[in-house]
């Protein structure tokens, strides 16, 4: 009887404990199902995407490329800058004062779009890595979900298979004692094996403003980034092989690694959609995309980067 009383004592401290527990991440998880990470007001971006017709913007400015590579030339046709390249050029003949003033003046005008969309470059960025620990923390809160569940089940096994034991030692007929012994270990393993249950607990989790449903749906325009930004993105000349653009690479990847070539399942995955019902494995998909994107707009310095070096020839 003191055993029983022992067990008894036992499961009701640590249920108390796993209570106060989920009541702390209850409280925390109101404050994630409004995204804090986007912009307090929305900016109005001009509405104007460069053209991608890149071989003829590469075709009209052959005499540039002694100078500049053709992600530079592409950029600076982008951010509306080639006039002010062409006018340096036609300065740099003539070595007065004025012109020297006049070519600086230019630089710094050129600077200045640089500036604003390596601006928005670290916006972008920002925002799919505040997203991302923004999934982490609702993950570490499923995750502690699934291990509270798993707790109760384990102990609920071993108090199971306790209070059989217990039983059956109290118990003076044989046939009852079998009973008990059988139905007690029949429900030790019932229990034991719900812990095993792949899928685990879900959560509502809410995204209205999602950026990844613009990169796999990857239309022409997107409100939800810079023109510059978009563009850069989905002009096949930025990305590495330059057969297709960053936005397709990424998607192709997101398609074998995290729907295993499942197409259908991935158009219709809560990932892409407002939000709603996520298990464990969808968060961890969803933060894995999210940092992925990150990464990718990250590289886009270093092309801007290779600009600027090249802007720096032209000056001398």
């Amino acid at each position: 009887m003191k055993k029983l009383i022992f067990i008894v004592s036992v499961l009701c401290l640590f249920q108390s404990c796993v209570s106060k527990k989920n009541q702390a991440i209850k409280q925390n998880i109101l404050t994630l199902k409004d995204s804090y990470c986007k912009a307090p007001f929305k900016y109005n971006y001009e509405n104007k995407l460069p053209s991608y017709n890149s071989d003829s913007i590469l075709n009209a400015n052959k005499h540039l490329k002694s100078i500049f590579t053709d992600q530079s030339i592409l950029i600076l046709n982008a951010l509306d800058n080639l006039d002010e390249v062409d006018e340096i050029l036609k300065l740099k003949k003539d070595s007065s004062l004025h012109s020297q003033v006049k070519v600086l003046q230019l630089k710094s005008k050129i600077n200045s779009k640089i500036t604003i969309a390596l601006t928005e470059l670290d916006a972008v960025a920002a925002e799919f890595d505040c997203e991302g620990e923004r999934v982490a923390q609702i993950g570490n809160y499923v995750d502690n979900l699934n291990q509270s569940r798993n707790n109760k089940l384990i102990l609920y096994s071993i108090a199971a298979g306790a209070v059989a034991s217990i039983a059956g030692g109290i118990v003076k007929d044989e046939g009852w004692s079998s009973a008990i012994d059988i139905t007690g270990g029949a429900l030790g393993a019932g229990f034991g094996l719900a812990t095993l249950n792949p899928k685990g607990k879900k959560v509502e989790f809410i995204h209205q403003r999602n950026l990844l449903r613009d990169i796999w749906h990857e239309k022409l325009e997107s409100p939800n980034f810079p023109p510059f930004i978009w563009y850069m993105y989905t002009e096949k000349r930025f990305s590495n092989k330059e057969d297709r653009s960053i936005i397709q690479h990424m998607k192709e990847r997101w398609l074998h690694y995290q729907f295993d070539d499942d197409k259908n399942a991935a158009d219709h995955s809560v990932i892409f959609n407002d939000g709603g019902f996520y298990r464990y494995n969808d968060l961890q998909n969803r933060a894995a995309m999210l940092n992925q994107m990150q990464s990718a707009t990250r590289t886009i310095n270093q092309t801007i980067n290779y600009l600027l070096l090249d802007l720096d020839k032209l000056i001398l």
